[in-house]
């Protein structure tokens, strides 16, 4: 993998697949710029595609306090390796981590995002602050283990096959960067949709998600589609949380490949 500076002086691991239009895969919590590989390959012979380690996960570094202002300069960083300006898609909190870069004004035409974790609603708000307040004692505990256990649970990851994850090798791998969920945490806020900022959104952007998904994912989805400007809602047939690269990739190659003229208009 290559490496670049983010503005605090922390390496940022990235690797590049393709050849074509740039393209930037931000990716949710606990992943790595491996687990976005097999979607990488499937866009890559339309676009250059640029994966990349975020911020205290494979090999990027993790300097300093955590602050959402520095992962958007980590995602500046790597975009600006491309030498122009980029589509990005962001999957899941990696998708609100996309939103809040362009919304700061990271330089995006094309903007796509597949259900990013926001918890709107009193209910939403409460279990936020509850799953917030409990993640920060696992952590303080230097329990890393029950830190991924809670997050798997939230997901709605079965407490059988979580069980069976920990008897895994895969375990060790989602311990190691389980610190970082305090990050995905953080750039969540309170779990309410951020339509303030989110109004200074110029790219085009696409917000998807998944036919079989929950009724919450659908109505933040679509709450989100209506704070951001220029934004349309997708809903894919048959796809959950768990998003499948051969599902989203078609959707992906049609949208980030809108004619020059097609990404300036209004």
């Amino acid at each position: 993998m290559d490496k670049t500076l983010s503005r605090d002086g922390t390496p940022i691991a990235y690797r590049r697949h393709g050849d074509g239009p740039p393209v930037i895969l931000v990716g949710g919590a606990l992943s790595t710029a491996a687990d976005e590989a097999p979607l990488a390959a499937l866009l890559a012979p339309r676009f250059t595609v640029v994966t990349y380690d975020r911020r205290g996960r494979g090999a990027s570094g993790d300097g300093g306090p955590y602050a959402l202002r520095r992962e958007i300069e980590d995602l500046a960083a790597v975009a600006a390796t491309a030498g122009e300006r980029v589509s990005v898609f962001g999957m899941l909190s990696g998708g609100a981590l996309a939103l809040e870069a362009q919304a700061a004004g990271l330089p995006v035409d094309l903007l796509a995002v597949y259900e990013p974790p926001y918890t709107p609603g009193p209910a939403g708000l409460l279990y936020k602050s509850r799953c917030t307040a409990l993640l920060h004692r696992l952590l303080a505990a230097g329990d890393r283990g029950g830190a991924v256990e809670l997050y798997l649970s939230r997901t709605g990851v079965p407490a059988e096959t979580i069980a069976r994850m920990r008897r895994a090798p895969l375990w060790s791998g989602l311990e190691a960067v389980a610190h970082t969920l305090a990050y995905d945490d953080a750039l969540l806020g309170d779990g309410s949709v951020p339509a303030g900022r989110l109004a200074s959104i110029t790219a085009r952007t696409l917000v998807v998600t998944g036919g079989f998904s929950t009724a919450r994912a659908h109505e933040t989805t679509l709450a989100l589609a209506a704070a951001v400007p220029r934004a349309r809602h997708r809903t894919l047939t048959g796809q959950t949380r768990e998003l499948a690269p051969h599902a989203i990739a078609p959707v992906l190659a049609e949208f980030f490949s809108r004619p020059v003229h097609a990404r300036q208009a209004s």
